[in-house]
């Protein structure tokens, strides 16, 4: 049974950050001075990586294979692991990544097509022919529909955060490595699209905590907080990994006991 606790340590301080952030550039011009102090270059009129092969070719093409990729691996996985059962215990890690993988951008791609926001290049102060409006303020009827709220890409380098849930009950050096990757992915594409014009820093802060909830509440709720199998831990694992402060219990918020030729010392 998962630790009715569990959920709420993982979720409050990105929930504090985003309780503060996100008001205060929904309500602000944070977005605009941003825009414009470091991705738009107002001598020329364009944004500094509308031309720039790293943001076009790189981050934005190469990087939305790469995603792409890993989601594709994880789920051949899976699929191997019913006809070689040696690779069993990988079975719930690959389904995991595969679903948060594809549950976190597919729900930022399906706001993006519904919340009607314009992205930074269409605003007429940027050279586009569209007026600002906040975000979530009342949009005139006049307007064209505008899909580019909240930032897709950047949510696909984000959804790199389901390595924390996946590697936790192993590792915590790796849980924590891996957290680390899918944050400065996530950062890496949400600059190069705020860099094209594509995006403002308000829409990265939505995909990034609908990303960070959606893989944690998948993680707890759908997988109970365990991915590994209790056999597949060696004793060294199971002191030092993420989930567990105690070595005689299962690494996850669980309130089972551990087997006992795992618990006992060496040579008992």
């Amino acid at each position: 049974m998962t630790d009715p606790n569990f959920y709420w340590r993982h979720l409050r301080l990105p929930l504090l950050l985003f309780a503060v952030l996100a008001p205060v550039l929904a309500i602000s011009s944070i977005d605009l001075i941003v825009a414009h102090k470091l991705f738009f270059d107002e001598a020329s009129l364009r944004w500094i990586g509308a031309n720039s092969w790293w943001t076009n070719e790189l981050i934005h093409h190469d990087g939305t294979l790469l995603i792409r990729s890993l989601g594709g691996i994880s789920l051949i996985l899976w699929a191997s692991t019913w006809w070689r059962p040696q690779w069993q215990e990988l079975r719930r890690p690959a389904l995991y990544f595969f679903l948060s993988l594809g549950l976190s951008i597919g729900v930022v791609g399906l706001l993006k097509a519904v919340t009607n926001v314009d992205c930074p290049r269409d605003l007429t102060e940027f050279g586009g022919a569209f007026p600002f409006v906040h975000l979530f303020a009342d949009r005139p009827d006049a307007l064209r529909h505008a899909q580019c709220f909240p930032a897709a890409h950047a949510s696909s380098g984000y959804a790199l955060v389901a390595l924390y849930f996946v590697l936790r009950e192993r590792s915590r050096w790796a849980s924590r490595l891996g957290l680390a990757a899918g944050l400065v992915m996530g950062l890496i594409f949400g600059i190069a699209q705020q860099s094209r014009g594509a995006h403002f820093v308000s829409h990265d802060v939505w995909s990034a905590w609908l990303v960070w909830t959606i893989s944690l509440s998948l993680y707890t709720f759908a997988f109970r907080a365990r991915l590994w199998t209790s056999a597949s831990l060696h004793r060294f694992e199971w002191e030092h990994n993420e989930a567990s402060a105690s070595p005689r219990r299962l690494p996850v918020d669980g309130d089972a006991d551990l087997p006992r030729h795992l618990g006992s010392a060496p040579g008992t």
